[in-house]
């Protein structure tokens, strides 16, 4: 998805908990951002490892997110940056085996997935996220893992930012208590709730939040990104790169926000220079998006809709006409959306 930061704040959240975390994740592709990506914003962090080295930090800190690697889901590592340039990246089989070929290669005892449908989402329409959640789940049951899967939304950012090193900014302050987007914060505890009920453990969501109250999940976080060898954000987020430009996207009515082309906000952060267009292209971690507006949001002209962080001015141009064309307004505001759609899993079918 767009803005997705869930990964990062999970993998801490349960660690938090009691649960060993070791999560194998991959970068942007298409017009979506990449964990690695994001995490390699990180002055430092090392974000390739073998598995001694995945299981080490495990041991020690509860979670770890690392890429594929030489013993680590090896041929994922090259499908994944074909499809990018390949239009392949849709293939629902493709999906399904680069998602479970880098769970399994991590060897958890139980799995947990967030399939996102919507405007930003690879696949747009329900029946689309209901076939690939349903071939997720089918396949890792079939490799002997216990899985079950999320259909969740994706019309609109995943809380309020999009790009890598924005992204790893509001997951400071969401694992600090600063701000949690309520979208970000419902998905986050209903896929970790899973994960203890499948772990044993009950009372799941009470659990979560009071690791989250703590400060417990963010010492988590802050431990995983020191034993990769990142700087500390967490105490001084300001080591996170910047970008030199800011642009404020103005409302050009008034009116509520009834409808976001979560794609093509995607697309303008690649556009910014924070994806790629080619396996090999270097990225730009400080440029994106930030205080995205959400559905339903009452605007008045000139109002902002977004800020744009950009490299120079040129880009910030092209980026602002992006962003201001992705989202429609209305006089009355859209229906409200679930944020979970569907819980698909072996035993209920869907």
């Amino acid at each position: 998805g767009v803005g997705d930061k869930v990964s990062l704040i999970l993998a801490p959240l349960l660690a938090a908990c009691g649960l060993f975390v070791p999560m194998i994740s991959g970068r942007g592709l298409g017009h979506t951002g990449g964990t690695l990506d994001k995490l390699e914003s990180i002055e430092g962090y090392a974000a390739h490892a073998d598995r001694a080295i995945l299981r080490r930090v495990v041991e020690a800190t509860g979670c770890a997110i690392v890429g594929a690697g030489a013993d680590l889901a090896p041929a994922d590592r090259k499908l994944y940056a074909i499809r990018d340039v390949t239009a392949t990246v849709e293939s629902l089989p493709l999906i399904t085996a680069s998602i479970l070929s880098k769970k399994l290669a991590a060897g958890p005892s139980a799995l947990v997935m967030d399939v996102k449908t919507g405007s930003g989402a690879f696949m747009a329409e329900i029946d689309e996220a209901r076939s690939l959640a349903r071939s997720l789940v089918d396949v890792a049951n079939g490799a002997g893992l216990p899985a079950r899967a999320l259909i969740t939304d994706m019309n609109e950012v995943l809380g309020t930012t999009a790009g890598n090193a924005l992204e790893v900014y509001e997951t400071v302050r969401f694992l600090r208590g600063d701000e949690r987007d309520p979208r970000l914060l419902e998905i986050t505890l209903a896929l970790g709730g899973i994960l203890l009920d499948m772990a044993g453990m009950s009372d799941g969501r009470a659990r979560l939040e009071t690791v989250l109250a703590s400060g417990d999940a963010a010492e988590r976080f802050s431990m995983m990104v020191a034993a990769l060898g990142g700087v500390d954000i967490v105490d001084d987020p300001q080591r996170l790169p910047t970008a030199p430009v800011m642009r404020e996207v103005k409302a050009t009515d008034g009116g509520h926000v009834a409808r976001i082309d979560v794609r093509a906000l995607g697309l303008a952060v690649i556009g910014l220079g924070g994806g790629r267009s080619r396996p090999d292209q270097a990225i730009d971690h400080a440029v994106g998006l930030s205080a995205v507006a959400g559905r339903g949001r009452q605007v008045a002209r000139g109002d902002p809709l977004a800020f744009v962080h950009a490299r120079d001015e040129a880009a910030a141009d092209a980026a602002v006409e992006t962003v201001r064309r992705a989202f429609v307004l209305s006089e009355a505001g859209p229906p409200a959306l679930p944020v979970v759609i569907e819980t698909v899993s072996a035993v209920t079918g869907a």
